[in-house]
Order: C-alpha cells, then structure tokens, then sequence
C-alpha cells in the first residue's frame, strides 16, 4: 500500500482537527494510527473512508485520489470496507443477510452469488453454524466478525477498521486479534485506529502518532514503542 497525504486540514468551527497534516509511506499493509483523544486520528480515518470532506488538502492511496465531491465519494465508497466500534450490524438482520444485503443493494449481486460469497467467507472465519443468528444471539467477538466478513465481502481495496476491539473484553480483543493477523499474513491492505497498544503491536507494519492535528512520530512499530523520541510520545505511552 502506498499512501500520500498533502496539507490535510480539517476543522469545525473554529476547533482545527486535523492541521496541514502530511504523509508520504510506501509498501507496507497495514498502517496503525495511534493518539490521544481528539488528536485527530478518528477524523482523518472518516476522511479516508469518504465519510468525511477536508476542508483543503490531498490524499492519494495506491494512487488513486479521494475525491471530494459526493457523487464520485459514492463512488469511491463502494470500493472501501469499513469496520466501526460498535458493529453497526441491523439487529433485525440475520448474519447472513448483514453480509448479503450490501451485495445485493449497493453492488447489484444477485442473490444467488451473494449468499455464495458470503458463506465461503462466513466458513473461513468460523462463523457458517452461526448464519442465521441475530446479532444478539451472537457475542461481542463474533458479532465483530460478522462485520469483518461484511467488510471483506466487498472485495474492497483496502480495509478501514475504527477501534475494532474498543467494545470487547480482553479475550475477545485476541479473537479480533488472530483474525486480523491472518488478513496482515495475506497481505490485505488494511488502515486501523486503536487505543490498545498491544494490538497495535501486534497487527501494524506501520504507526502513526497523531496528535494535534499532526503526526508527531512514524516508523515501525519497534521504533515508536521502544525508542520514542517527543515528549508527547513518552507521555501517551505511559514513559
């Protein structure tokens, strides 16, 4: 994954988010964005997703612009998996239709190859017994998944996780974990904000340290953690 960031500047109102933020990284997975609340890192990641507009700016990834205008954001989105805190499963859903749904509405899959797509990956991540549940016949880890396969059924780009272990206990942070690695191992494209150091340890080829609307530190995850070099860095690790 190549990613280029120019001058990204986002506010609202008059609180400045995101200010001339800039990045220039190249073959690497999996980037980590790490920092304190309201640094930014949730802002940019909208921003990446196309579920936010910078007010001025340039990001490119793999070469391809994020556009700014809504009808080509729409576009754009549907190349984009998105994984969110909270799930955001349909509860009225089975896990099944979570998955199918965006297939059938939002990519014009028939239902046939929809389900197909869906149950192989459902099979690789263990969750075929569980097809028909609702999410909540379901647990925290599963229902994670569950998202996870949603995300990937999309055949997207790349990956877009926002805090994907946030609502789960420690055991079933590791479940999220495991599934992630595996996705790192294929070398899936992914971009993840966390809080939990010890996954980002686990799943990042890359950090970023975002704090006041700025990256303070970058490097490889043994860099950022074992060899911090800002005062702001050693004071979010707990150094």
């Amino acid at each position: 994954m190549e990613i280029k960031i120019e001058n990204l500047y986002k506010s609202f109102g008059e609180q400045v988010v995101l200010n001339k933020l800039n990045l220039a990284i190249k073959n690497i997975n999996s980037l980590v964005i790490i920092g304190p609340s309201g640094g930014g890192k949730s802002t940019l990641l909208k921003i990446l997703a196309g579920l936010e507009v910078s007010d001025s700016g340039e990001i490119e990834i793999n070469g391809e612009r994020i556009p700014k205008e809504e009808k080509e954001l729409h576009e754009y989105r549907k190349g984009i998996g998105v994984v969110f805190q909270a799930f955001n499963l349909f509860p009225h859903l089975t896990a099944l239709k979570n998955i199918t749904l965006p297939l059938e509405k939002v990519h014009k899959m028939s239902i046939k190859d929809a389900n197909k797509r869906a149950e192989i990956l459902l099979k690789r991540f263990e969750l075929y017994e569980h097809k028909e549940k609702y999410p909540h016949q379901l647990s925290g880890g599963q229902q994670q998944r569950v998202a996870i396969v949603r995300a990937m059924a999309l055949k997207p780009r790349f990956l877009l996780l926002d805090e994907p272990t946030s609502a789960l206990d420690p055991a079933l942070t590791k479940e999220i974990l495991e599934v992630i690695k595996e996705l790192r191992k294929e070398k899936k494209d992914m971009i993840l904000v966390t809080h939990e150091m010890g996954f980002a340890r686990g799943v990042a080829d890359y950090i970023i340290f975002v704090s006041g609307g700025k990256i303070v530190e970058m490097g490889p995850p043994g860099t950022v953690f074992e060899n911090p070099k800002t005062v702001e860095l050693c004071k979010f690790l707990g150094g």
